[in-house]
């Protein structure tokens, strides 16, 4: 009696969602045993500023993947965003905060275009956006001339700067990506576009026999995430201190290395938005933890990429224990 009482217990916990946290612990755990410096405030906050920028492009990555598609657009589109900001602000002498709204305008764009393609010519994410990718770059290294744009006003690196927290420095950055986390989280769990998202990742035929727009879901996701890409090249700009065309050339990978290590599905309807913070976080430890153990960074690379196959194997398990 006692034995299904506790089997039933241990059934009941959801691994999936606790699965990020333990492993996020035990990376901390091990890197703070090989380095006295990984647990420090100064060094933890530079680990979030870090993935700050993967963080925010994170969101519109899960919002897609969680409807069954993937977006490997989002790092191109985001590094257009940023030079559309600053060479209107510099170069056209647009106010700041304008330009910025022009520069996320033109990654909503982005995401727009990338939606109507998936609904309503019916072609399937992966090509839609790896094409939209490579658009995206050329128009950037076209517009930029393939030049850095410096000078750029106070507003625009604005988030970068940091404030004391005792005698840590946090960014404002990362307190945006926090609060960005906090609002979609509650979002998805609490309203009813949000569970129309679930719904047509886990089913799309079956959300639109009960009455769920199935196009205007995704279209409104592919949409939403592009503003995402827009904000996350605000950080990008805020971060770095210039606008740079070669932005972007790993972050499209690395988002959704962060969002497949949180937990969400890639076949679409499973996951949890704070699990995606949590894999960006995940790598951003790694990466960090491994540099102050002075390990090269292309193991670095090749752990992440052992990660993720990891990762994808345990949903796929899960998957196969579920039916």
């Amino acid at each position: 009696m006692s034995t299904t009482k506790n089997t039933s217990a241990w059934a009941t916990i959801p691994w999936a969602a606790l699965g990020p946290w333990i492993a996020l612990l035990l990376a901390s755990s091990f890197f703070a045993t090989q380095s006295d410096r990984f647990l420090t405030g100064e060094n933890l906050s530079l680990v979030l500023q870090q993935v700050m920028v993967v963080g925010v492009l994170a969101i519109g990555q899960t919002l897609i993947i969680l409807t069954a598609g993937i977006d490997l657009s989002c790092g191109m589109v985001m590094a257009l965003g940023g030079i559309v900001m600053t060479k209107f602000a510099t170069e056209l002498g647009l106010p700041p905060a304008l330009a910025m709204l022009c520069g996320i305008g033109i990654t909503c764009l982005f995401g727009l275009v990338n939606g109507l393609l998936v609904t309503k010519v019916k072609l399937p994410s992966f090509i839609v956006t790896l094409g939209t990718m490579n658009i995206a770059f050329a128009v950037t290294q076209i517009y930029s001339e393939s030049q850095t744009i410096n000078d750029l006003p106070p507003m625009l690196t604005a988030l970068g700067q940091t404030f004391s927290v005792g005698s840590t420095e946090v960014a404002w950055g990362t307190c945006l990506m926090i609060v960005l986390y906090a609002l979609v989280w509650r979002a998805l769990a609490d309203t009813a576009p949000g569970r129309h998202v679930y719904a047509v990742g886990n089913n799309a035929e079956a959300a639109r026999l009960t009455g769920i727009s199935v196009d205007k879901v995704l279209i409104a996701v592919y949409t939403l995430a592009g503003l995402f890409y827009g904000l996350a090249a605000m950080l990008s700009v805020a971060r770095t201190g210039v606008g740079d065309p070669q932005a972007g050339q790993t972050e499209n990978l690395d988002a959704i290395t962060a969002v497949v290590l949180g937990g969400t599905s890639l076949f679409g309807g499973r996951g949890i938005l704070l699990g995606s913070l949590v894999g960006a976080v995940i790598v951003g430890v790694f990466r960090n933890g491994l540099t102050l153990m002075g390990v090269p960074s292309v193991y670095q690379t090749l752990i992440t990429g052992i990660l993720v196959i990891l990762a994808v194997a345990a949903d796929q398990i899960s998957r196969k224990g579920a039916r």
